[in-house]
């Protein structure tokens, strides 16, 4: 800009000297600048690229096999492994710049040397109306840890011809409650698609195998899929691609649902939802290109009708009836009736959505007037909503002792004549303080030991003494007179 400067001020006339002071700088350099026949730029330092060592060179070799194992390997891993491992004292962006490097390279290299051309890529579908359903699960963390539910869980079902979503939230994972919201989907949809697409998940296979061969289902899952009419599609393992519509949901629902807002019950998180929908409804979809809400309704008339009775599912699980009357199960205790058990025996645990009901292994028959009949059901208690909780039905403790027979009294000093009434206050007060010594002599087991009368003159005799030498003067209880041994 002052080079500029220079130009315009020397076109008007001006000398060096009052270019300079304008300008602010030296004479010479105006004239430096003003009799250069070509555009001098401002000077520059000489590159130093290359000049210092970097102190990652010395473990690029290093890097580049480790990427050649697993070209996906993180730049936090390697960075780590290199400080922990190999004494790496530079910076972690320094690692990341190397590998924004090496990186395509080593993807290259791998890419020409992979005999399979196909790696990598995957065949992009449509399905027609009530053809297909996704299914997949979402952790939402503790949202709801105020409410005393440490973990939250969102189910999402999306029908793949229209992209029409469900979502619910649960406090749990398990059979019961996996199978119950598929039916909650159903009924939100009106109908059954003639698929659904899942994970790999317990719940719906019994057992991983190896590719290509044939999934072993989960009997609950074989038969809830059979009442309701629909085929149970298995992806491939690590292959989300292949229920992408779903999985996009999951993303859609935390985003415009979940972000920035704050929840007391999984009953608030349902609402918000249904309220969202209509939003998402209206929306018109990027990839068929039409109204969501539109498309749903041809999807939702090609679906399954829903069977007359809804299939329940219990989870079953074998446990031990403690000493207390009271079953473990997912942390919380339940109470069974103490007259039907005994401690250690094994019980099972049905559990559903809402309800925990616990059965004998075997069914035993009643006695007495109900004699012949028989139940296998040993109690019904409400599902608990909080990890940790006891839900005990009193009566189930009947007959067990629960400590009101125990008491305590305070006695005061007793005659020695024996015990008294207790509580008899007066005879108390009029009672004489008992004489110490015959309080001794009564309680000795030495007092009752009959002891021999004998004249004083036996005595005397017994120790060579002439008669009446004194014995008037002796005491009536001489030692003597106790019998031979005793230690008196």
């Amino acid at each position: 800009m002052n080079i500029r400067r220079f130009r315009v001020l020397r076109e008007t006339g001006s000398t060096y000297a009052e270019i300079a002071r304008e300008c602010g700088v030296d004479p010479r350099t105006v004239k430096k600048y003003l009799d250069a026949e070509a555009d001098v730029a401002p000077p520059r330092a000489p590159s130093r690229a290359g000049s210092q060592p970097q102190l990652i060179t010395p473990f690029a070799p290093l890097i580049q096999a480790w990427l050649r194992g697993d070209v996906s390997l993180k730049g936090s891993v390697i960075y780590e492994r290199l400080v922990a491992e190999h004494g790496f004292t530079g910076h972690y962006q320094r690692v990341k710049m190397h590998l924004a490097t090496v990186r395509p390279l080593i993807e290259a290299e791998l890419w020409d040397s992979d005999d399979n051309a196909l790696r990598g890529l995957h065949r992009r579908f449509e399905v027609v109306a009530g053809a297909q359903g996704q299914v997949d699960w979402g952790e939402e963390g503790d949202l709801l840890a105020e409410a005393g539910i440490t973990k939250t869980y969102s189910f999402h079902m999306t029908l793949s011809y229209s992209r029409d979503p469900f979502t619910c939230f649960t406090s749990s994972m398990d059979l019961a409650t996996f199978w119950d919201c598929h039916r909650r989907a159903f009924a939100h949809f009106g109908g059954v698609p003639g698929s659904i697409v899942y994970d790999r998940t317990k719940t719906v296979i019994k057992r991983h195998v190896a590719p290509g061969k044939a999934v072993p289902l989960h009997p609950e899952a074989a038969a809830f899929a059979e009442h309701y009419g629909f085929t149970i599609d298995p992806l491939a393992a690590y292959r989300p691609t292949g229920k992408g519509r779903v999985e996009r949901q999951v993303l859609i629902v935390r985003e415009h649902v979940l972000a920035g807002r704050s929840f007391t019950s999984l009953a608030e998180l349902d609402g918000t939802f249904t309220q969202w929908l209509s939003i998402r409804r209206a929306q018109v979809h990027r990839t068929h290109g039409e109204v969501i809400g539109v498309r749903a309704e041809r999807d939702r008339a090609a679906l399954r009708p829903l069977p007359e009775l809804p299939y329940l599912v219990t989870d079953r699980h074998l446990r031990r009836v403690g000493k207390d009357c009271l079953v473990w199960f997912e942390a919380s205790l339940y109470s069974v009736p103490a007259r039907r058990v005994r401690p250690g025996q094994r019980v099972e645990v049905r559990a559903s959505p809402d309800t925990i009901t616990i059965h004998t292994l075997h069914a035993l028959p009643s006695t007495g007037s109900e004699a012949g009949a028989v139940s296998a059901v040993l109690a019904v208690h409400a599902r608990a909503a909080v990890r940790g909780t006891w839900v005990v039905d009193p009566s189930h403790w009947d007959g067990l002792p629960d400590g009101h027979t125990r008491s305590t009294i305070v006695e005061s000093p007793r005659r020695s004549g024996g015990p008294h009434p207790a509580g008899d206050a007066e005879t108390e007060k009029a009672a004489p303080e008992p004489n110490p010594l015959q309080a001794l002599l009564t309680r000795s087991r030495l007092a009752a030991t009959p002891v021999a009368k004998r004249a004083l003159t036996t005595y005397d005799h017994a120790a060579g003494l002439p008669a009446n030498s004194g014995s008037a003067a002796r005491p009536a209880t001489h030692p003597a007179s106790l019998p031979s041994g005793d230690p008196r």
